[in-house]
């Protein structure tokens, strides 16, 4: 049995094609990786929170969040998780389609760990996640 750390990611993207994207390209992860994949900010906050059907998860390592969601949109999101003691230090990426400039500062004005638009290019999406998760479970130290 190995002694290596399971990492957890919680994948907060209604888009299915993204959300596949996101698995082919951690199947090639250097890290144990186990991604958990909610549609929606209700359901991603549920699983925070360890509510109902999430009462026995993990509490993930990194969250990777797209802003646009339906039924709780990402930036109340990420507002609420940077908003709870018991969240906040838990590294969000914002991985969206936006560029603008609004979206940008007020992600960092809400203490989003990391913001990254995606790219249209199939090869740049896979090589921004597997960046990403070189990033943060090998280079950077979290709590």
């Amino acid at each position: 049995m190995s002694n290596r750390k399971i990492f957890e990611i919680l994948l907060i993207e209604d888009n299915p094609g993204d959300a596949q994207l996101v698995r082919e390209a951690l199947k090639e992860s250097r890290s144990l990786v186990h991604l958990h994949h909610v549609e929606d900010g209700i359901e991603a906050m549920a699983f925070l929170r360890r509510e109902g059907r999430y009462a026995k998860f993990n509490r993930p390592d990194l969250i990777l969040l797209d802003l646009n969601l339906p039924r709780m949109d990402g930036r109340q999101v990420l507002a609420e998780i940077k908003g709870a003691p018991d969240l906040r230090s838990i590294p969000v990426v914002v991985l969206t389609t936006s560029t603008a400039e609004r979206d940008i500062a007020w992600c960092y004005d809400q203490h989003v760990n990391s913001y990254i638009s995606k790219p249209l290019d199939f090869g740049k999406f896979v090589e921004d996640i597997k960046g990403i998760e070189y990033y943060w479970f090998t280079l950077a130290t979290t709590p």
